[in-house]
């Protein structure tokens, strides 16, 4: 009984910590957004974005309210996104978006990570090109044509539209789009009155590669080390 306990109180502090953690990125995407367009959802279409992925993490709205009130007072942080490239162990390529207000010190972090994970940290552009950054919007299925969608869409940017899975198991239906078409999707997906469950601009890989077990347990271990920097925002690779 006594490790049933441990086992369950373990779950439940691992799933604090991704909250936390995903309540602490929408806050800096939350800065970031009224930094550049201003406090009010309605005229600014990324800071729209951003609370519409704080509800996808069960941000709580004043928690949303408490992050644009503090974006857009004097004396707010002020975070400057930067990305970093290298290789985790048996060579697979690595994006770490971060957002900060260090960069020195976010800098040092990450090539520790790297070097403490059997990686490396190299230079800018030695894997990017091995990405491609993309819109994707994933959209609640129910009630939804997919393939009426799709060719709604197509007008407004879409380049491919599938099936996918959240990380609760929910199927998802999942748009993307090139990077210069962003907002254009997104304004044809609202304009037919559906709101994405989330909408970010990611790093797609081109082409993904598999590892063995133990190999891919080496590369993991390295995106969780970086996943769990206060500075990082997001991580991509393309480990199958």
């Amino acid at each position: 009984m006594g490790r049933i306990f441990e086992t369950r109180k373990a779950t439940m502090f691992a799933r604090w910590d991704r909250m936390a953690k995903a309540f602490t990125r929408i806050g800096k995407d939350i800065n970031i957004a009224v930094k550049a367009g201003g406090p009010s959802p309605e005229n600014n279409p990324a800071l729209r974005r951003v609370i519409q992925n704080a509800r996808a993490v069960n941000m709580p709205k004043d928690k949303v309210e408490a992050a644009i009130k503090r974006a857009s007072g004097q004396g707010a942080e002020d975070y400057e996104e930067v990305i970093f490239e290298g290789y985790a162990p048996h060579g697979v390529p690595i994006l770490v978006e971060t957002a900060t207000d260090n960069n020195t010190r976010t800098v040092a972090n990450v090539r520790m990570h790297f070097n403490k994970g059997g990686g490396n940290l190299g230079t800018n552009g030695s894997v990017s090109y091995l990405f491609k950054r993309m819109g994707v919007f994933r959209l609640n299925p129910e009630g939804l044509d997919a393939d009426e969608l799709e060719l709604e869409l197509i007008d407004h940017g879409l380049e491919e539209l599938g099936e996918g899975v959240s990380d609760d198991g929910e199927p998802l239906l999942i748009a993307r789009c090139e990077f210069a078409d962003f907002g254009a999707l997104q304004q044809g997906i609202e304009a037919r009155g559906i709101t994405p469950i989330s909408s970010e601009l990611e790093y797609i890989p081109m082409t993904m590669v598999e590892l063995p077990e133990d190999q891919a347990t080496e590369v993991l271990k390295l995106v969780d080390r970086l996943e769990q920097d206060d500075d990082v925002q997001r991580v991509f690779h393309n480990l199958s």
